[in-house]
């Protein structure tokens, strides 16, 4: 999951998962431009608050190239949907004014995905939960902040416009029924703009490829016939990793309070539970499998708000999923569907 953006504060992102071991010789091109080494075509640029990046194999060198310029094409479009860096997307505007018309397709495929995973964790997981997101921002950015955070009063009046229940969304019209309600989709639009760039090398046939946008979606495995091996993340020592897990046909999504604290303590991060405002501390890590990467970045942020029961209870009615939380103490607990 990425994170929002405010002009006060210098939001940055811990990067929770990360491919281990990567094809010999393949190499990395910044910005635009593409690498050629090997038989791998890769691309390397960022997107959605995150680094991202894109690893295909082809016959046709040529055909992969422009087969990654789509891709890209594709994620541009959609980060001016759904980005909160910038100021004239689509998100954007519905915050100022409550109301999208004619909204894009994909705005209104992600709101329902979002809606449904609402739905699905009771609540948990909830798009309207960015005036939490504003309030601590403007909190802690406050000369001489209070480091227990906001006072109970504004909190509770922050809470007045939240709710999923007030997002209306339809093909011809998206709304914001709350007075000062505002929504982010940095829970799972990254997830979302990953598979779109899988279906399109889906449809063009390939067997082979990495797609990395903050969430990793793998198509088949690596072109030796090994599973694609990706680390997950120590959230308290950078650089160092608490897991490897394998991936073939999956996709891979981790959600940490530590990629972004509001305090030095770590007691108000950007995992707000929407039932009480509050950050809660569950879990140091909780990362999900899926068969989409959208369903893997919405659970892996739901999740982390919710206990083990209710984490299981979704997960016993959902194909092919695993979620892995890890406890402060380090204690690693998987369940699986």
């Amino acid at each position: 999951m990425s994170y929002f953006n405010v002009t006060r504060f210098n939001v940055t992102r811990r990067r929770m998962i990360a491919i281990v071991a990567t094809a010999a010789g393949s190499a990395f091109l910044t910005g635009s431009r593409i690498a050629r080494a090997g038989d791998a075509v890769r691309w390397r640029g960022s997107a959605l608050g995150a680094q991202v990046s894109i690893e295909i194999y082809h016959p046709d060198r040529a055909e992969a190239e422009r087969l990654v310029a789509r891709c890209v094409q594709d994620v541009r479009r959609l980060e001016r949907q759904f980005s909160l860096y910038l100021a004239d997307s689509a998100i954007c505007r519905l915050n100022r004014t409550g109301i999208l018309v004619s909204p894009d397709a994909d705005m209104v495929a992600l709101l329902k995905a979002s809606l449904f995973f609402g739905d699905l964790t009771d609540g948990a997981f909830d798009p309207t939960v960015q005036p939490l997101w504003q309030l601590y921002a403007d909190h802690f950015s406050s000369e001489r902040p209070d480091p227990d955070g906001p006072s109970a009063q504004k909190v509770a009046e922050t809470l007045a416009k939240v709710g999923r229940r007030g997002l209306l969304v339809s093909a011809d019209r998206v709304a914001l029924v709350k007075h000062g309600a505002a929504i982010t989709l940095n829970g799972i639009a990254q997830g979302y703009a990953t598979d779109r760039a899988v279906d399109r090398l889906r449809l063009a046939g390939l067997s082979t490829t990495l797609v990395d946008m903050g969430e990793i979606r793998a198509i088949g495995s690596r072109p030796e016939g090994t599973p694609w091996r990706i680390g997950l993340a120590d959230p308290d020592r950078l650089g160092a990793l608490t897991e490897t897990i394998d991936l073939v046909d999956r996709a891979v999504a981790t959600s940490a309070g530590a990629g972004f604290r509001f305090d030095s303590k770590g007691r108000f991060t950007h995992l707000f539970d929407p039932a009480t405002g509050c950050s809660p501390s569950l879990y140091s890590t909780v990362s999900v499998i899926a068969p989409t990467a959208t369903e893997a970045d919405a659970l892996s942020t739901a999740f982390s708000l919710m206990p083990l029961s209710r984490i299981r209870n979704v997960v016993s009615v959902r194909s092919n999923v695993q979620a892995r939380m890890t406890d402060s103490g380090g204690t690693l607990t998987v369940c699986d569907a």
